[in-house]
């Protein structure tokens, strides 16, 4: 499936061990990639399909909702009409100026500074809802390390973005034409939603989906005023076709979305990374991810990859997936550079730097040491540092986690330790899925044989 990643490190590594691992890893990161997108659209569908069921189950409150119509919307840019753009301070360039820094402090992970300025910004704009979804945001990048697991920071989140949202709605009520408070209201709708989809309420997610693709359309309007409008529109251009092609039996759902086109979606989000002062680092993110999972190109994700991880050295996520791309595209001495880092940082408490950084760069560093260096003893301590890291996590059915089991029995078989390996290969034989894999049936015969000749 992931040839062009595949062939890459094969020419380096002529092992069918190295093979189906890549394939593992680069897999892992598409079905965690997939599962907001899909989470999303489901959401949105659901709402389209059974409108009733999902306001049904809706408490009573106080707050309008969006107007919600029939979503046509185009693919292509949309020049706006005329528009009263006093007091937006998405184009207000002095803010920018302002926020530069903390904008930066944010992806690097220096929250507390960053926050500072953002609740600088809310004493100035209490009324306006662009100091609430940074704060919003903020919290976001606080979760996301953890793959989105952690809940710590879920009620500030929801908050937050529950007041962006309720000070946008304020001004769209004063003007349908005020498209930045559009933006803000898709933003943190959207955003409130995807969070919603992964702690599994279905109902606040399709009502919040619903409500974001209805503030899209508006803001649209405004998609040539700045690329920070553009943003949402590029990712519904990109994803609609490419979930069409990938998954058919979505087909019928996605009638009621816009078209779409790829290609003018890629070159959105290219525009929105070289000319977005908010939303810029976001579209890198999913032109790196895109790149990496969906278009099976880790070469042009390796740009994107390696400016984040170097512009914001102490953001653990765009570590780690720097080194997994350069892991994949066989640059194994940036990706050990990159790993020994991370565990440092880990190791001295940088925010953000945690088990699932760990156990990446562990692993790493453990299929190193086992390939490259045919260093053996520091191979089992790096997979054993990442099983650690795994169970701390509780990801221990697929990637990593199995993965370090299966190259720990193999060492051991190499080492003339049956018992040990039998103890690795009993791990893989229980917790490995799929039951056609090459590694499942590895394990199986490998413990067939140890069981005749105990």
């Amino acid at each position: 499936m992931f040839k062009v990643i595949v062939q890459s490190v094969l020419t380096r590594w002529q092992q069918t061990s190295d093979k189906q691992r890549l394939v593992s890893l680069a897999e892992r990161y598409m079905i965690c990639h997939l599962r907001y997108l899909l989470l999303f659209l489901w959401g949105i569908s659901l709402s389209l399909i059974f409108p009733g069921r999902a306001y049904a189950q809706q408490p009573d409150t106080t707050r309008k909702a969006a107007p919600i119509r029939n979503i046509q919307l185009d693919n292509v840019d949309v020049a706006p009409q005329a528009a009263d753009t006093k007091g937006w301070l998405l184009l207000d360039k002095d803010i920018q100026l302002e926020l530069d820094g903390a904008v930066q402090n944010l992806y690097n992970f220096k929250y507390d500074k960053a926050e500072k300025q953002f609740r600088s910004l809310k004493r100035r704009y209490p009324n306006h809802p662009m100091p609430y979804f940074l704060l919003g945001l903020s919290q976001w990048w606080k979760i996301m390390p953890s793959n989105i697991n952690s809940r710590q920071y879920d009620k500030v989140f929801f908050a937050y973005m529950d007041s962006a949202i309720t000070k946008g709605e304020a001004q769209y009520r004063l003007d349908n034409r005020n498209y930045e408070a559009c933006f803000f209201l898709s933003a943190a709708y959207g955003f409130d939603a995807r969070l919603h989809a992964e702690r599994k309420d279905w109902r606040k997610a399709t009502v919040s989906s619903k409500r974001a693709l209805a503030y899209l359309e508006k803001s649209q309007e405004a998609n040539g005023l700045s690329p920070e409008f553009l943003f949402g529109q590029a990712l519904m251009n990109y994803y609609a076709p490419w979930i069409s092609d990938n998954y058919p039996l979505l087909r019928p759902v996605l009638l009621f979305f816009p078209r779409g086109n790829r290609e003018l979606g890629l070159k959105q989000l290219k525009s929105v990374a070289d000319n977005g002062f908010y939303t810029g680092n976001e579209a890198r993110v999913f032109l790196m991810k895109i790149y990496m999972n969906t278009e099976e190109k880790p070469a042009e994700a390796l740009p994107m990859a390696q400016y984040l991880a170097n512009r914001y050295p102490d953001n653990g996520f765009f570590q780690r997936f720097y080194a997994l791309v350069s892991y994949n595209l066989g640059n194994f001495n940036e990706c050990e550079r990159v790993s020994r880092e991370i565990l440092d940082k880990l190791n001295r408490g940088y925010p953000g730097y945690e088990s699932i950084s760990g156990k990446y760069a562990t692993y790493f560093l453990g299929s190193l040491m086992h390939r490259k260096y045919e260093d053996l003893a520091r191979a089992k301590e790096y997979y054993q540092r990442s099983i650690v890291f795994a169970e701390a996590t509780g990801e221990t059915s697929t990637g990593f986690y199995l993965y370090a089991h299966l190259n720990l029995a193999r060492i051991a078989d190499k080492e003339k330790d049956p018992a040990t390996a039998a103890r690795y290969y009993a791990v893989v034989e229980d917790k490995w899925e799929d039951r056609k894999a090459i590694e499942y049936r590895e394990a199986k015969v490998y413990l067939k044989d140890h069981k005749k000749k105990s």
